[in-house]
């Protein structure tokens, strides 16, 4: 076997590519887009470059000259960890236990040499939202820029050394029809008499020039403490930005308190029921079938992205108010959405889990994240609960 680390036009080529060679049979694997992955490792479209991050790849292989699995490893300077800690991630590889442990050696073997003591993976080089975890349970088609595996992944990754670090759950649940936990349902109406409070969804010009601020608000106040870092009002109006394309007005919605922002979810149309037409390529013809399918066969599923309130107003029934208050849109037979998943609920966070369960949502997926030690006597923790 033979390993050649990517430097060149055709070895990214490569990379892309014998992916779609590996999974070609598979019928629940979908094609990520080629730029989601390939911008990932060039500074001008991955602005982590910029910051001190660090990323190789390499192609492992055969004696025949063929390609028969991929890796790559990245330094991330702002993942704050106890142990200087990186990623190897976009692992892809045949049944082969020997092919796979050489790939995982040789992200090691640089890892360590950049001064680090452990690897997380399989994991992005980015944020958590995207490409994050091995899935173990639930092999149906992935929801956009969640990975997909094949089974016996999960052997390798255990089997070399790498320990649970947390668990990544998706929820799902039928939007119409399930109910609510009758606990939540009191909570949500105690909360939706108090006048001081309103729900609605954001819509018109409130959307691109106010959403943004309010999400920058909860998000700060909810989530940053947790994720390592807050972001701007720049960064969320680029958010917004983006998601512009595909965006549902009746899927973003927010609570305020004395018309303060005070919680929000934001979903968006499930993508990727769209993306598996398009075979990777958003060039002209991938922009048409994309513009055909949304036009003529719109997705049936919505994917929440993000969930949260600010901390002075967890635990008084706000969450389960803003939930209620948008069944009773979403709940009208003419709603064109059928299922929702609520992607990325980590097993550190019960508050969340608790959450779904009060929906009647049900777990669909895992994903596992996994930590190596590279001092194998070094007392291993898992991720630490959030309170």
């Amino acid at each position: 076997m033979k390993l050649i680390e990517v430097t060149t036009p055709a070895h990214q080529k490569e990379f892309i590519e014998m992916a779609v060679r590996l999974y070609k049979n598979e019928k629940n694997w979908i094609r990520p887009l080629d730029k989601d992955i390939e911008g990932l490792f060039h500074p001008e479209t991955n602005k982590l470059f910029r910051n001190g991050a660090k990323a190789r790849r390499w192609l492992l292989q055969d004696d025949k000259g063929q390609t028969i699995g991929r890796v790559a490893a990245f330094v991330n300077p702002k993942m704050k960890e106890k142990q200087p800690t990186g990623g190897v991630g976009f692992f892809e590889c045949i049944d082969n236990q020997e092919a796979a442990f050489l790939l995982l050696d040789t992200a090691k073997a640089w890892l360590q040499s950049e001064g680090m003591e452990a690897m997380d993976g399989p994991i992005n080089f980015g944020e958590r939202d995207k490409w994050w975890g091995l899935l173990v349970d639930g092999f149906s088609e992935p929801n956009y820029n969640m990975p997909w595996n094949f089974p016996y992944y999960q052997k390798f990754f255990e089997d070399y050394g790498f320990q649970l670090y947390f668990k990544q759950y998706t929820y799902m649940r039928p939007v119409q029809d399930l109910g609510f936990d009758e606990k939540m349902i009191h909570r949500a109406n105690t909360i939706m008499a108090n006048p001081d409070y309103s729900f609605r969804y954001i819509k018109g010009k409130e959307l691109q020039e106010k959403a943004p601020e309010y999400f920058m608000t909860v998000y700060n106040k909810a989530w940053a403490r947790h994720m390592g870092k807050s972001i701007s009002l720049k960064e969320a109006q680029l958010m917004f930005g983006k998601m512009k394309p595909i965006i549902d007005p009746r899927l973003i919605y927010f609570a305020f308190h004395k018309g303060e922002p005070v919680g929000f979810f934001i979903q968006i149309p499930e993508i990727n029921q769209i993306f598996k037409h398009v075979n990777g390529k958003m060039d002209l013809i991938g922009k048409l079938k994309f513009l055909w399918y949304k036009t003529f066969f719109p997705p049936n599923k919505m994917l929440g992205l993000v969930f949260g309130v600010v901390p002075e107003h967890q635990g008084k029934g706000v969450e389960s108010a803003m939930i209620i208050s948008y069944d009773k849109m979403s709940g009208k037979s003419s709603f064109p959405y059928k299922t929702i998943e609520m992607n990325w609920i980590g097993d550190f966070n019960p508050k969340m889990m608790r959450v779904c369960e009060q929906l009647l949502a049900t777990i669909y997926k895992t994903h596992h994240t996994y930590r190596y030690l590279f001092d194998r006597e070094k007392p291993f923790e898992r991720h630490p609960i959030f309170d």
